[in-house]
Order: C-alpha cells, then sequence, then structure tokens
C-alpha cells in the first residue's frame, strides 16, 4: 500500500486507448475520433475485427501481453501488462521504472462495457449459459482504471462517448480531473449493479424449489437511471427512476404515448394499479381506480366501459385525478367514459387507435402501455428502507382461490357470494392496513383504508358506499347484499357487527384470533356466510 501522495495533474494526456465492449453502438465513430487524436488504439476479439473493418489500425490484446486469448476468451484481459498498463501511478519513480523493467505499456482511457448479463437472465437460458455471461476481465479492468482515475479514464457507457471527445478537442487530447472523476463514479456503480445482478439472479436460481431457505448474509441492489423527476413526493425532495432488479412488466418499463412528464407519485400510483389489475389476469375486462396508492374502486365486468363504470361509481369524488389501470387494451368506447373528468395517468397493456385519438386531445394526461401484465404469482421481492437499514422481504403474491376457504358458519355463500368474496379479498391486498372492502356484483362498493382499527375501517367503508349511492341516486347503497373482506382478522366481533349493519350478507377474513369463537357467533346470530382463508394480506 503506497505511504506517499502524488498529487493528481488536471489535464491528462490519452495516448493510448484499450476498447473492449459487447455493445457497440456508436463504437466506431468514437475510435475514429480517438484515432484523429492520434491515439494508438488495442483491442479485443469481435470489437478488434469491427474496428478494422472500419479501417482503423488496432492493435490486439495479444500483442501487447505476448499471451493469445485462451480458454474460450475468458482468459485475454487478465495480465500484468494490461493492468500494470492501467494501475500504475504517473510520476511515480518507482512505478515509472517497473513499466521501463518489464516492458509495460501505459492505457490512458480504458472503454469497457460489459457481457449482457442481466439481458441473459431477462431471456430465461439455462444456468450454464447464464454463467458464461459473467463477465471477468471487465470488471477487473474497469475498478483498476476507476481507483487510477487520477491518470486514467474510464468509460462504461456510451452514452458518454461525446464528453470523452469533447474533452479531448478541448483540451488537445487530454481528460481532465473532474472528468475523469465523475467517469469513476460510474464506473465503481456500473460493477456494483453488475455484481448485484449476478448475486440476485444466484439467489433466486439457490431458492427455487426450497421453501424455508435463510436469507443471505448480504444484499445487494443496483439499477440504472431511467429518468429524473422534477420532485419527490413533495416539492422540496429529489427523485429519480431507476430501472433494474427482476424482469417485470410495469409502469418503469411502459411506454408513455402521450402527456407530461411523469411524477414520483404519478409513479408510485400507476404501479400500485397495475399490480392490482393484473391480479385478474386477461379472462374478463378488469378496471382499478387508484389514488394516493389506495383503490378507490376496481371493477370486472364483460366490457372495458362497463367495468371502468362501475369502478367510477364505488366512489366518483376520489377518482378525480386519480390513477386509471386496465388488464386489456383501452378500446375508444371506455377511453371517452374515462376522459369525462380529469385523470392523472392511464396504463393497459395497449390502446386502440380510436382510444389514442379520444385521448389527445388531454394534453396533460398520460397514456402508459405496456405490452402486457405483470404475473401475479411470480415470485419477486419488495424492499423498503428504514433508519440504518433496508427490509427485504418476498412479495405478496398468494392469489386465493375456493381451495383456500374454510367455511366456519353455520350458512354456506352461495355462488354470487362466493365470487364477491374472493373479489373483495383480491382487492383488500392491495388496500393499505387495516383494510376493508365491499364487494357486489364483481365490484367494489366501499373501501375503508389505512386506519388505526377494524371498526373504523367498516364504518369508513360504509359511508362511502352511502355517499355514492346517493350521488348516483339509488335508492340504497351497494353494501347492501354485499360481501366484504377483511385484510387480517376480526380481533373482536364490532368490525364484523359494522358490516353486517352496513347490508353485508357474507364475510371472508384470514382468521386466527383468540376470540374466533366469539366473531364465528357474531357471524351465525346475523345470519352472516364466513369463511377463513388462512392468509393474512397486511399492506403498509
Amino acid at each position: 500500500m503506497r505511504t506517499t501522495h502524488i498529487a493528481p495533474r488536471d489535464l491528462a494526456p490519452v495516448r493510448r486507448a484499450l476498447l473492449s465492449v459487447s455493445d457497440k453502438t456508436g463504437l466506431v465513430e468514437f475510435a475514429t475520433a480517438l484515432a484523429r487524436h492520434g491515439v494508438a488504439l488495442v483491442s479485443t476479439g469481435g470489437t478488434a475485427d469491427m474496428l478494422r473493418k472500419a479501417g482503423l489500425a488496432v492493435d490486439d490484446v495479444s500483442a501487447l501481453t505476448g499471451f493469445p486469448e485462451m480458454m474460450d476468451g475468458r482468459v485475454k484481459t487478465l495480465h500484468p501488462k494490461v493492468h500494470g498498463g492501467l494501475l500504475y501511478v504517473r510520476g511515480d519513480q518507482g512505478h515509472e521504472q517497473a513499466l521501463a523493467d518489464h516492458a509495460i505499456a501505459p492505457i490512458d482511457l480504458l472503454v469497457v462495457n460489459l457481457y449482457p448479463f442481466e439481458a441473459t437472465v431477462a431471456k430465461g437460458v439455462a444456468f450454464a449459459d447464464t454463467v458464461e455471461n459473467i463477465d471477468i476481465g471487465g470488471p477487473a479492468m474497469i475498478r483498476a482504471a476507476a481507483k487510477n482515475h487520477d491518470g486514467v479514464a474510464v468509460v462504461v457507457d456510451p452514452a458518454d462517448y461525446d464528453s470523452v471527445i469533447a474533452a479531448l478537442d478541448a483540451n488537445k487530447g487530454a481528460t481532465t480531473l473532474a472528468l475523469r472523476r465523475e467517469l469513476a463514479a460510474r464506473a465503481y456503480a456500473r460493477t456494483a449493479a453488475y455484481d448485484a445482478a449476478i448475486s440476485g439472479w444466484f439467489e433466486r436460481e439457490l431458492g427455487k424449489g426450497e421453501k424455508e431457505r435463510p436469507a443471505p448474509r448480504r444484499r445487494a441492489f443496483g439499477g440504472t437511471l431511467s429518468a429524473e423527476m422534477r420532485y419527490g413526493e413533495n416539492p422540496h425532495q429529489r427523485a429519480a427512476l431507476y430501472l433494474g432488479g427482476e424482469a417485470r412488466i410495469g409502469v418503469a418499463t411502459a411506454r408513455q404515448l402521450q402527456g407530461k412528464e411523469l411524477s414520483y407519485n404519478n409513479i408510485n400510483d400507476t404501479d400500485a394499479a397495475f399490480e392490482l389489475v393484473a391480479e385478474f389476469g386477461t379472462v374478463r375486462p378488469a378496471v382499478a381506480i387508484i389514488k394516493h396508492a389506495n383503490p378507490c374502486g376496481v371493477a370486472i365486468a364483460d366490457t372495458l366501459k362497463d367495468a371502468y363504470v362501475k369502478a367510477f361509481e364505488c366512489d366518483t369524488v376520489s377518482a378525480f385525478g386519480g390513477i386509471v389501470a386496465l388488464n386489456k387494451t383501452l378500446d375508444g368506447p371506455t377511453a371517452e367514459e374515462i376522459a369525462k373528468i380529469f385523470t392523472e395517468v392511464i396504463i393497459a397493456p395497449d390502446a386502440d387507435e380510436d382510444a389514442r385519438k379520444i385521448l389527445a386531445t388531454k394534453k396533460n394526461l398520460r397514456l402508459l402501455v405496456t405490452g402486457g401484465l405483470p404475473d401475479a404469482a411470480a415470485p419477486g421481492l419488495s424492499f423498503r428502507q428504514v433508519a440504518g437499514g433496508f427490509l427485504v422481504q418476498d412479495r405478496d403474491n398468494v392469489r386465493v382461490g375456493c381451495e383456500h376457504l374454510k367455511i366456519v358458519t353455520k350458512r354456506a355463500p352461495g355462488d354470487a357470494e362466493l365470487a364477491d368474496m374472493l373479489f373483495a379479498f383480491t382487492v383488500a391486498k392491495h388496500v393499505k392496513s387495516n383494510a376493508i372492502v365491499y364487494a357486489k356484483d364483481l365490484a367494489t362498493a366501499g373501501i375503508g383504508a389505512g386506519q388505526m382499527n377494524r371498526r373504523e375501517s367498516s364504518r369508513i367503508g360504509a359511508w362511502k358506499a352511502r355517499d355514492a349511492a346517493e350521488a348516483a341516486g339509488w335508492a340504497e347503497p351497494r353494501t347492501q347484499g354485499s360481501a366484504v373482506a377483511s385484510d387480517a382478522f376480526f380481533p373482536f366481533p364490532d368490525g364484523l357487527l359494522q358490516a353486517a349493519e352496513a347490508g353485508a350478507t357474507c364475510v371472508i377474513q384470514p382468521g386466527g384470533s383468540i376470540r374466533d369463537a366469539d366473531v364465528i357467533k357474531a357471524a351465525d346470530d346475523a345470519g352472516l356466510a364466513m369463511a377463513f382463508t388462512g392468509i393474512r394480506h397486511f399492506r403498509h
């Protein structure tokens, strides 16, 4: 380890560059600009072939090291003549002497982007093929060059080609210290994200088929900047969207067809809406309307338009300025209905031409298409920051069906009640706890979210249903004859009795309270049918 320090120079001339890239976007133009500045080019494999075909003079790394590429290309840059050329400290007499003694040529610019590991994983190729796409020499060179940024520039992304050439043009073939430090920071972020992708893939592979696998000793997450937000949840907070982790269809990968840029809150709410509507697959049209990450209306119907209308009628006040998610291609009639009020975002697998034309007049409305739905049953992770660390858990990917239900009351639910119970419980999975969801005819009738006790959630859901009935001019609220779902057990009969008072005829809940017997008796006394799922869906 060095005990002396040599002050870095601001300008570092670039006389030799080593280029080894898998992403060859803009490579020839960049290398041509380097050659114009008299930079000697050294390269490997396909990169060298491409440069030669473009008429550029380039030396193979094997000529630099005196060793051929071997072991199917696994070993080509792991050599002292590569790493010595990258790591030696400019101006250090001992390092300069070592270069001379061992005939090591300086490397002033490293241009490397790594084997496409993340893209390989996304393709779902075999384990052995995925392992072959783990880059070894690339990260080693990147880290070496980034450490020695006082004298070496490192480029890991074609997006930085222009800034390097601009620096060379402005400084007679040299890079500035400020640029080299900026590039070094990006380089370490890239190798960190790369290693995070590899370790995450290994954990997923090791966990396949294992019901109980210990939490890994270390966790790593990485991502690539997708967009900077104007601000975060509030104007005084900075925010940005990054792409990374598992391959998953959703808001982060959606294509925006129109509207102003998405905000932090838009993205958060749109993700909540799309994940909810994905629970219903594509068998029947489904629509979810979200406000502040909570559903304010969800419905299934024979047409998207009917599903939207039923969802909207649940809470017409909260739907204003909300997010609409659909599980099928947005069509003209549905778009026309949605366009009647102000809507922040619409997200769907696609939108037909009629829908696009109708919504084109709504300049501020963001229309996103995804090409499909996320798999609600797929395994995955969710995580959030806490002071001094972060919490990681499996995604709540359980989909409760008839096979999970245990009827615990004297009266069993009828077929229509059963369908509404399962629908309501699915929606409750996406409502902030404590969650109570009333549903009738596969549409939410009232939603109570985020309360400190379950009785208040029951009351709020019923109250909202009464407001909806009054606004629509209905004779009675939809909670009459509804199913009610609770995301966790009723600790006391009061919340259940509140729902019965609102008109619910059947109840679905996880069960598991020490007072289950009291709650079951209350249900029997009220003539309710009740099912236990054995599965809780807290969402905080």
